[in-house]
C-alpha cells in the first residue's frame, strides 16, 4: 500500500531552525563542485533513502532526476521521481493541480526532451520541520538550458534560457506528497521569443491539464499546510517575529498604503521576480507593486504559510506563500480591463538583516493570470 501523508500537518514555532548549520551555504561553502561529497551535518531522516539531511535530499534528488550525469557518470534518472514523489502526490503549479507521480514523470520527460542540456542549479533551500511532522522546503533553483527540440510551445527555438523557479514541498519518508511550484513559465516563453499574450490566448482556447482551476482546487491551493491561526497569534513571542513580520509587510504592501516598503526594506534592496523582473531599490519596488495593484483595484491578498530559519545575530531566511483575488478592472500592465475575476498566487523568499529585507525573490503565476485575462477577452 502506498503511504498516505495527506493532509500536510502545519508547522509550529518549534519546527523552525534557529541557525544555518544545515543550509545551502553550509552545503556548498568553499567547494568547487556543485554537488559535494560531504553532505553536511547529519539529521534524523526516518524513512528516507541515504540522504544526510533535508538540504542534501532536495539538492541531490533534483540533480539525479534532471541532469545528465553525477560524479560517477550515472545518466539522468527521471524515473526516480517514482521513488521520491508519492503516488497520490498533489502538485499545484502554474496551471492548476497535477495529481500523482506519473504525471510529474511525464512532464519532466517532456521538459528534458525539449532542453537536453538542462541544469537545475540550487540557489537556496529554506526549510523547517522534521521527519515526524514533515519537512517543509522552499527551493529556489535556476533552470538553465538550450531549447534544441520541439515542445508543447512549438518547434525548437535554439534559444538558451535562464530562469528562477521556486518549489515549496512537504516531504515524509522519502516522498514529496504536497508541492506548490512556480516554474516562471512567462519568463521561459519570453526567452524563447514567444509573444506572451498570443500564447496565453492560444492555451486558454486549448488548455493544458489542470486549467482552469475550479473553486475546490483554488481553495485547496490556499489552505494546504496552512496553520489554523497564524503563529504570531497562536504562539506569540517577544522580539523579532518572522511570522508577524512577513504577514504585516505583505498585508501593507499589497492590501494597504505601501508604507512598509520604506519602513521594512533596505533602501538598496535587490529584487528578482516573475517574467525577468530585476531591479534594486525601494522606489522601483513601489512602482512594481503599484503597477500590479493598478490592474486589480480590489486586489485582496492573504498569507497562506510562513516558515523560516535563522536568528537575530545571523539574520533570517523567510519563505512566504500567498494568494490573492482581484477583478481586472484597471488599465495598466494587462491592457484594457476585462472585468475578469482572477486568481493570483505566489511564493516570496526574503533575506532579512537588522529587521529589514535586503533581498527578495518573488514568483507568481503571471502566465496563468494572462491566460485568465486573454481567455475572458476572447470568449
Amino acid at each position: 500500500m502506498p503511504r498516505d501523508h495527506h493532509p500536510a500537518k502545519p508547522l509550529a514555532r518549534r519546527h523552525m531552525p534557529a541557525g544555518f548549520d544545515i543550509s545551502i551555504e553550509s552545503y556548498t561553502n568553499g567547494r568547487t563542485v556543485r554537488i559535494p561529497s560531504d553532505y553536511g551535518p547529519a539529521q534524523d531522516m526516518r524513512g528516507f533513502d541515504a540522504y544526510r539531511n533535508i538540504v542534501d535530499y532536495i539538492v541531490r534528488i533534483t540533480h539525479r532526476i534532471w541532469e545528465s550525469a553525477d560524479h560517477a557518470g550515472a545518466p539522468r534518472d527521471v524515473e526516480y521521481i517514482d521513488a521520491c514523489y508519492a503516488p497520490n502526490s498533489m502538485v499545484y503549479d502554474d496551471y492548476g493541480l497535477q495529481r500523482g507521480s506519473r504525471k510529474i514523470i511525464d512532464d519532466t520527460h517532456h521538459t528534458t526532451g525539449a532542453f537536453p542540456d538542462i541544469v537545475l542549479d540550487a540557489e537556496e533551500v529554506i526549510w523547517a520541520g522534521n521527519d515526524a511532522v514533515g519537512f517543509h522546503t522552499s527551493h529556489l533553483t535556476r533552470i538553465i538550458g538550450t531549447n534544441t527540440k520541439a515542445s508543447r510551445y512549438g518547434p525548437a527555438a535554439g534559444t538558451r534560457i535562464s530562469i528562477p523557479v521556486i518549489a515549496n514541498c512537504v516531504a515524509l519518508e522519502n516522498d514529496i506528497f504536497l508541492e506548490h511550484v512556480l516554474y516562471n513559465t512567462s519568463a521561459m516563453l519570453r526567452q524563447l521569443g514567444l509573444d506572451l499574450r498570443e500564447e496565453a490566448a492560444r492555451l486558454a482556447a486549448d488548455p493544458p491539464p489542470g486549467w482552469p482551476r475550479d473553486k475546490s482546487v483554488w481553495d485547496g491551493l490556499r489552505s494546504a499546510a496552512a496553520p489554523a491561526r497564524p503563529l504570531s497569534l497562536a504562539e506569540p513571542v517577544d522580539g523579532f517575529d518572522p511570522d508577524a513580520f512577513a504577514r504585516s509587510i505583505h498585508d501593507n504592501v499589497w492590501n494597504g498604503d505601501g508604507s512598509a516598503v520604506a519602513a521594512r526594506y533596505h533602501a538598496d534592496m535587490r529584487f528578482e521576480g516573475t517574467t525577468d523582473r530585476e531591479f534594486a531599490g525601494t522606489d522601483a519596488y513601489r512602482d512594481y507593486a503599484n503597477e500590479l495593484r493598478g490592474a486589480f483595484p480590489d486586489f485582496a491578498l492573504q498569507v497562506d504559510e510562513v516558515y523560516w530559519m535563522g536568528n537575530e545575530t545571523d539574520g533570517w531566511l523567510v519563505s512566504t506563500r500567498w494568494s490573492a483575488e482581484g477583478t481586472h478592472s484597471g488599465n495598466t500592465i494587462y491592457r484594457e480591463p476585462t472585468g475578469k475575476r482572477c486568481q493570483i498566487w505566489g511564493i516570496t523568499q526574503w533575506r532579512v538583516e537588522g529587521g529589514r529585507v535586503v533581498r527578495e525573490w518573488q514568483l507568481f503565476n503571471e502566465f496563468d493570470l494572462m491566460m485568465q485575462i486573454e481567455g475572458a477577452r476572447r470568449g
